[in-house]
Order: C-alpha cells, then sequence, then structure tokens
C-alpha cells in the first residue's frame, strides 16, 4: 500500500460530548491503525465549544493516535445553543479550514456531518485539491429543515440548502448515511450513488464498562422510593422534551422522580414548563463527562428517550439508543417510525410509545421490567469499535483504488 494523505473535517472532537465528537475519534483510531507507513491523516475539528463553555472542556492531547494523526483544533466564534450562533460558529471553522488546507495536497477528503454544511466544506476542499471525497452523512438535515425553522422559514430556505446538499453528494467518491431509515430519501435523490450504512453503534467506555461489570451494580432502593428515570442527552427541537415531560411527571407524581441531564435550545422551554405547571419530580442538570454519565447510568432504574412528533424524524436512529441498550438497563422510548421498528427488534425490555402522547407512555412504563438485564449479543452486534474498522477498512480501500 501506498503512502496516502487524508484530510478529515468533523466540527466536533472530544474532549467536546457529543454522539458526532465520538464517532470522530473512533474513526481517527481506527484508520490510524491502518495506514500505512509514511501516510498521513490530518483532522481539522474545532476547540471545545458545545455548549458555549470554553472553560469546561478544554482541548487537551491525552489519548492522542500514533504519531501518523495530527489534530488541529481551530477557535471559533458562536457556538453553544441556537441556529444564529452555531452558524457563526460553523462560518469562523470553514474560514480556517480554507486558510489552512490552501496550496495543499491530500489524496482523499472525509466529512463526518450532521447539519450538512461539513458535507459542503469538504466537497469544496476535496474539489480545490482534486482528492477523492468520502461523505459521512449523521442526519437528514434538509428534510429536517421545515419542522426545525419556525414561521415558513424552513420551507423557503430547503430549496436553497437542497442545492447545497446535491453539490455536496453528487461527486462524492462514497457516501455513509447513519441511519437505514435515511434509505429512501437518499436513494431517491442520488440513484448513481454507492451507499454504505455504518451507524454509530455503542462506544468503546460503555463496552468497557460492561465487560468490568459497572453497570451490574445497581443502586439499592427501598420498596417505597420512586423510580428513577434517567434521559441523558441533547435537549432540542429534536427531542420536543418540554411538550412530554412536564405532563408525564405530573401524572406519575409519587411513582417515578426524573433526572434530565443535558443541554441545548430545548432546556430553557422545558425548564419553564416544569415551573409553569407546578412540576416538582424533574431534576434538571448541566451534561456531565463520560464518568459522571456512567455513574448516572448505574444509578437510574429505567432510562428515558423521547423524539418529537415531527415527520421528518420518522428516519433517525437516536445514538443514545445505543448506549442505553448497552447498560441492560429498561428502555421507555418515545419513538415512532425506524428508531420504534429497530428498538422493537434488537432491544429486549424496551418499550415504545407515540411522541408527546402520556397516556400511551404511561402504558408502556407499565410493560417493562424494572431490572437490569445484560445485552451481550446487541452489545457484540453493535459496538462501534467494530463498525469503524468496517469503516475504516472501506475508506482505505478507496484511497488506494481497492473499492
Amino acid at each position: 500500500m501506498t503512502a496516502v494523505r487524508i484530510l478529515l473535517l468533523g466540527f466536533y472532537y472530544p474532549p467536546d460530548i457529543s454522539a458526532g465528537a465520538f464517532r470522530c475519534e473512533a474513526l481517527v483510531h481506527a484508520l490510524s491503525s491502518r495506514l500505512s507507513p509514511g501516510s498521513e491523516l490530518e483532522v481539522i475539528t474545532t476547540a471545545p465549544n458545545r455548549f458555549g463553555g470554553k472553560g469546561q472542556w478544554r482541548a487537551n492531547d491525552e489519548g492522542r493516535p500514533d504519531g501518523n494523526v495530527t489534530i488541529t483544533r481551530v477557535e471559533v466564534s458562536g457556538g453553544g445553543r441556537g441556529m444564529a450562533s452555531q452558524a457563526r460558529a460553523f462560518a469562523s471553522y470553514a474560514a480556517r479550514v480554507r486558510e489552512l488546507t490552501r496550496d495543499r495536497h491530500f489524496d482523499l477528503v472525509i466529512a463526518t456531518s450532521s447539519r450538512l454544511m461539513t458535507a459542503v466544506l469538504g466537497r469544496w476542499v476535496a474539489k480545490r485539491c482534486g482528492a477523492r471525497l468520502y461523505q459521512d452523512i449523521r442526519d437528514n438535515f434538509v428534510d429536517n429543515l421545515p419542522a426545525v425553522l419556525p414561521f415558513g422559514a424552513g420551507h423557503l430556505l430547503a430549496p436553497v440548502f437542497g442545492g447545497l446538499e446535491r453539490w455536496a453528494l453528487a461527486k462524492a467518491d462514497r457516501i455513509n448515511l447513519v441511519s437505514r431509515g435515511f434509505e429512501p430519501y437518499f436513494q431517491a435523490r442520488y440513484p448513481g450513488q454507492g451507499f454504505s450504512w455504518h451507524t454509530n453503534g455503542i462506544d468503546t467506555p460503555f463496552v468497557a464498562a460492561l465487560e468490568s461489570g459497572v453497570f451490574t451494580q445497581e443502586a439499592p432502593r427501598r420498596g417505597d422510593q420512586p423510580l428513577q428515570v434517567l434521559y441523558a442527552g441533547n435537549l432540542g427541537a429534536g427531542q420536543g422534551m418540554e411538550h412530554i415531560l412536564p405532563p408525564l411527571a405530573q401524572r406519575l407524581a409519587g411513582r417515578v422522580a426524573f433526572r434530565v441531564i443535558g443541554a441545548g435550545a430545548g432546556r430553557e422551554p422545558l425548564c419553564r414548563a416544569l415551573a409553569e405547571q407546578g412540576v416538582d419530580n424533574v431534576q434538571v442538570l448541566s451534561p456531565v463527562s463520560r464518568d459522571g454519565l456512567l455513574d448516572a447510568y448505574r444509578q437510574a432504574d429505567v432510562l428515558f428517550l423521547h423524539l418529537n412528533r415531527l415527520p421528518s424524524l420518522e428516519s433517525v436512529l437516536p445514538s443514545k439508543l445505543f448506549e442505553y441498550a448497552a447498560t441492560g438497563r429498561p428502555v421507555w422510548a418515545g419513538v415512532s417510525g425506524f428508531a420504534a421498528r429497530f428498538v422493537e427488534q434488537e432491544i429486549d425490555n424496551a418499550a415504545c410509545f407515540s411522541p408527546c402522547d402520556v397516556d400511551e407512555g404511561i402504558a408502556a412504563l407499565e410493560r417493562l421490567e424494572v431490572s437490569s438485564r445484560p445485552r451481550p449479543t446487541f452489545v457484540a452486534r453493535w459496538r462501534r469499535d467494530r463498525i469503524m474498522n468496517e469503516m475504516a477498512d472501506e475508506i482505505v480501500a478507496l484511497v488506494t483504488d481497492e473499492a
């Protein structure tokens, strides 16, 4: 195998905390172990900015891969919550990527993208330097726009971003989609494209915690104590927690105590709804480190998940489902479409209900067995290191003309 130069663009990277950050890191480690002598992998990402708290998640060099990898972290303006702030952050990231890649040669550009624009940036860089292009698409951004942007703005902007999507994807050498639910949309629009289906999977620390018995250490609970239910993840329009959690918690007062760990644009509406409805059995906490998250999972009796009642969310597969299932805890999920089918087929001791439906939610809770039940078959099939190894093999074959 000849030496190659690969550029990986990913907006988030640890120590930032997000599914995209952890996915990017896992792919870097998998690629690093497969590169031939003399090959180089350069990662251009951002300094930690996901929740606007640069002091909390400072960049560091811990756990860096082998010497054939260079990680460049770019300071961005904006960041944090809100579409406008995120747009400013991406604009400053894109400007720095353009500067850092000017007059440089790469054999392959990889872009891992949820809100499309990293994919557009990847296409621009690949075109400028004559490189092959691998697009890793983590969300169906254009299809989601009408539901995400208010006052009809999403409908107006969808054709514009649809054009950008076509420009970014039509000439890609390979496209990976993290959810099989995206298949009808993308294959209808890009029938001549080659698609892969490497999903998010279970992050290595959760596999290690399972194998070391962390999740078998259930927190003791007296019979008269309320059920401890945990949601840990993003709080945004896609989760719609403010629509389900206040009335659900109100109906289950005295029986269930909810903990919510997360941040995002939906945190303030959730807290406001809880206060307005006088709900006192929901605790909303800020994001924690992965060690803190592992401990929170260990203490929970049931893990809760919810997606908003939007047609565009029928095709998504939340990465949180893999993490939840790895713990062995019961999974209580307000999801529909592809995610619901995945839960029903792949995760035992899990119960789904229609998003935003309180009555169905309570009925689903009653169907769960409140005990820890390991899922070794699920973990073996969906562990992220295995998935990323397969993805890295595919990428290396592409750049060395073996695909």
